[in-house]
Order: structure tokens, then sequence, then C-alpha cells
């Protein structure tokens, strides 16, 4: 179970009173462009983030995502079209605004130089937290982060799930409405991802806005309100993560293998070929295996989001 500090949810219950006040989403995007000379890497895509919500925004390597998320925190400038956050315009945004959105990057950029402690404090200064503030939070983050232990630690010190989880604590020093996670939890083990959920959650329960990309399907599932689909700089769907499992692959998986018994009629049924086998998507189970003959050979599954992530995106394997 996780310590929730008390100013933490403080500041949560003014979060969510702001969000009753206004409709406003925290973030707006409309036929938004980036442009790298003769390519285009965000090609007019508009799409908004509701307060208090997590939002995944999901595409393979090259989609646009991370770009996307540099013209958001004001790091890449705007092609074209309107990017607002926060109610500001992206390409004006201050220290100030700067410091209501809290970035977790791909990277470990942490001072490695610095201890677990003071890799916090120099980061609120950096953001203009007053010095007491910062004191006082700095604790309460390394709880919520379960780092108190190591709070005097050096960082090459630190594993990799712990680097992960002051990257976040460091996201939430200046007290942020806005989280950006850019693939928080890649390469950890499940028992270190499993932790960074939970705390995740505990963030949008009390009304911080996420703004997640990730390459696990389960862990977008799991965490997200919804699910935007980027390939190429454009968006290929968008939905609660429900909406679209029904949308693309109904509710049901099945894996027939070949060579395929007589008997089975591929073309009664929505099929993809994937090489060896084929996946047959249905949405009555029974009604499926009611008329396959008793000797197909099949592995039956419930439906997730990585079979709409390879339905939209395909399976050709990407490399950038």
């Amino acid at each position: 179970m996780i310590n929730e500090p008390a100013s933490l949810d403080n500041t949560s219950d003014n979060i969510q009173t702001g969000a009753r006040q206004t409709a406003e989403p925290i973030v707006s995007a409309k036929a938004l462009r980036k442009r790298f000379g003769d390519f285009t890497a965000v090609d007019g895509i508009s799409f908004e983030v509701p307060r208090g919500q997590c939002i995944g925004l999901l595409g393979p390597n090259g989609a646009g995502k991370t770009t996307t998320m540099r013209m958001l925190m004001g790091l890449s400038t705007v092609s074209d079209g309107e990017l607002q956050v926060l109610g500001c315009d992206a390409r004006k945004l201050s220290r100030a605004e700067l410091a209501r959105i809290g970035l977790v990057p791909q990277d470990d950029n942490l001072d490695p130089d610095l201890s677990v402690r003071m890799n916090l404090e120099v980061y609120g200064r950096y953001f203009g937290v007053d010095r007491a503030t910062v004191r006082a939070r700095v604790p309460e983050l390394l709880e919520f982060m379960q780092l108190s232990d190591r709070a005097d630690a050096r960082v090459m010190q630190l594993s990799g799930g712990m680097r992960r989880r002051l990257i976040i604590a460091r996201a939430l020093v200046a007290n942020p409405e806005l989280v950006v996670l850019d693939e928080p939890t890649t390469g950890l083990d499940p028992q270190a991802r499993v932790l960074i959920w939970k705390q995740l959650i505990a963030l949008r329960k009390r009304g911080v806005t996420l703004l997640l990309t990730t390459h696990y399907m389960d862990e977008a599932q799991r965490l997200c309100d919804r699910i935007i689909v980027i390939d190429h700089g454009r968006i290929l769907d968008s939905g609660t993560p429900d909406e679209l499992i029904e949308r693309h692959v109904k509710g049901h998986v099945f894996e027939v293998q070949k060579p395929f018994v007589d008997g089975f009629d591929e073309s009664a049924w929505d099929c993809e070929d994937i090489g060896d086998s084929v996946l047959v998507y249905a949405e009555d189970a029974k009604a499926f295996v009611d008329t396959v003959p008793t000797d197909t050979q099949y592995l039956h599954r419930h439906a997730n989001l990585e079979d709409v992530f390879l339905r939209l995106t395909g399976r050709a394997l990407r490399e950038v």
C-alpha cells in the first residue's frame, strides 16, 4: 500500500476543484504539424487531453509520439496548427507555466554527482519553488516513491527501477497539474513496473492529468482512460481500450494452426494470416468453436489492446 503525503492530497483537492469549474481540456491540439525539412513527423493531428484523466499516445517507433510530447513541453517548435497547454500557446510557455507540467523522459538524465535528495532539491529550485517548500516536499515524495531509505545515496548506487521512481518523483516536485510520461517503465522488471503503476494510479485518483506513451499494451490497458493510436504522424483511431477492442478485434481471438483440416472455412470469419497460423476474431467464442471440425488445433484467448495495436499499425518490424 502506497502512503499518500498529506500535502499532495491537498494539492489534488485544488486541482479537482479547478477541473469542476471548467470543461477546458488541459491539452488541445488542432491540425498539429511538425516538419524537419522535407520530412513530416507529425501530420495534422487533432486531440484533447481532459483534466484528471490518463490518456495514452500509442504507436510504433517513429510514429510521432515523442515529437508530439516535445512540442507540448515547448522543447520543439510547432510547424503548423494549434497546440494549447494549460490554456496557453505551447510556443510561448513561460517557466512558471512549464513548472505546472511534470516530465518523465525516456532517458535517465538524473545528475549522477548528486544524491537522491539533492536531485529533487535542485530540480525544484530550477522551477522557482521556494527552498522551504522544496525541503518539505522532498521527504514526502521520497516516501511516496518508496525511496526514503535511499535519500542520501548517489544516483549511481540505485537500481534501474529506483532511478525511474526518482525521475517520477522529480517530475512531481513543482506540484504539476499535468505529468507527461514517455515510456516510464521500459526495461524494468515486473515488480518495479507494478509498483510504478500503483503510483501513477494514485496520482490520477487525486486529479493529476497523465499523458503516457508506452510500448507495453498491458500497461496502457491498465492505466489509460482513453487511447490515441498514431502512426506515420497521423491518428489512426482513438477511444477507450474496450471501445478499440470492440471496434477492431471483437471479444475473442483464436489462433488456428496451419495446415487447416478439411471443413474449416476461413472465409466465414474475420481472419488475419500471420504465417504458420491464422488469427480468427470472434464476438461469440462458442459460435466459432461449434463450427470448426473437432480435429482443428487452435489456441483461444480474450482479445486485448495488443491485438488492436497490431491490426492498426501492422506486424512489420520498425527500425528507426
